[in-house]
Formats: C-alpha cells, sequence, structure tokens
C-alpha cells in the first residue's frame, strides 16, 4: 500500500509540474522570444520626419518681448511687448537655425527648430525635440509669436513669452492717423 501512495504521489508531482510549465508557456515564457535573438528590431515610424511649422527665415528680426503666468493676461502682454520695440530682442539667422538667448545665459545661444513625432513644433539647441532647455511654438501668424518654455521650473521664472514683431529699423510707430479736417492747402 505504501508503495501505491507513493507512486501516485510521484505521478500527481509529476502531472502538477507539467501543467505549471505548459501555464508558464504560455504567457511569461512566450513573450521573452527565443534564445537564438530571433526577434525583429521594433519598426520604425513610417512616413517621413515631421517638419515644424516654422522656418528659421519666418523669426528672424527685431521683436517687442514680454511674458505672462496667466493665461488671462496674454492680450495685456502683447500690448506690452508691442511697446518694447525701442530696446527689441533680436533674432538673428545661425548656421544650425537662428542665434537667440537661451535661460540663465547672457549669451546668445544657436538654436535649431525642430518638430516632434505628435507634430508639435520648438526652438532650442541642437538636440531631441521638446528637451528641457527648448521653447514649444504655442502660435505664430507672422506678428505674434508666443513660445512657452518646455522645463516645467524655467516655464514658472519666466512664464510664457510673447514677440510681437517691431517694424523696419528706423521706422516710427504707427500714430493716430490725421483726420480729414485737418488743415488742408488754401486756395490761391
Amino acid at each position: 500500500m505504501i508503495g501505491s501512495v507513493s507512486r501516485l504521489s510521484s505521478i500527481a508531482m509529476v502531472t502538477a509540474a507539467g501543467c505549471l510549465l505548459s501555464a508558464c508557456a504560455g504567457s511569461s515564457f512566450s513573450s521573452l522570444g527565443s534564445f537564438g535573438g530571433d526577434t525583429p528590431p521594433p519598426a520604425a515610424p513610417a512616413g517621413p520626419p515631421p517638419r515644424p511649422s516654422v522656418a528659421p527665415e519666418d523669426i528672424v528680426g527685431r521683436w517687442g518681448l514680454a511674458a505672462f503666468h496667466k493665461p488671462d493676461d496674454r492680450m495685456r502682454t502683447e500690448a506690452a511687448a508691442r511697446t518694447q520695440c525701442r530696446q527689441p530682442y533680436v533674432i538673428n539667422r545661425s548656421s544650425v537655425g537662428v542665434s537667440m538667448l537661451g535661460h540663465d545665459n547672457p549669451t546668445v545661444q544657436e538654436m535649431v527648430i525642430k518638430a516632434s513625432q505628435d507634430g508639435k513644433t520648438y526652438v532650442g539647441p541642437e538636440g531631441e525635440a521638446g528637451s528641457a532647455d527648448d521653447r514649444e511654438v504655442v502660435s505664430y501668424d507672422g506678428r505674434v509669436l508666443v513660445l512657452k518654455w518646455v522645463d516645467p521650473e524655467v516655464a514658472g521664472r519666466y512664464g510664457t513669452m510673447v514677440l510681437v514683431r517691431c517694424g523696419p529699423e528706423g521706422t516710427a510707430p504707427r500714430t493716430a492717423t490725421r483726420s480729414s479736417t485737418a488743415a488742408k492747402p488754401k486756395p490761391r
């Protein structure tokens, strides 16, 4: 009787071990792939690389600059930026994109305009789009450029930048136009 119990328990253990191995093979071991390294590498994204929504030529020039922290202040900040053209923020062309100031550094740096896979455009040092030192292009309509720092700590200090294009150097800002009742030449 003892021999038959021993044989039954060994059959039960072999059966249980077989069930456990088959359960493991069906889940976690199959996700590991084969030991020979036959698993192909992940596929690269299809199609051409994304294009930025602005080009360096679009943002080179003289700009009035102001910044806001609360979205409700954007319109007031835009009006304040227009008044800053007496001391413009200058963006120049560079060999890699544009030359402009970064954060926490008084030296002009070369910046690249780059796009991310999700369609956002960034201005920043060379490297991956959306890096901590980049600014996201929130909007640009040809006259007003809105840039938001990617790094939340930097954004907390500097806010969202509003740049308003200044007129060509030497031109006076627009003032109220003369009314139709302005002095006209007297007939002779």
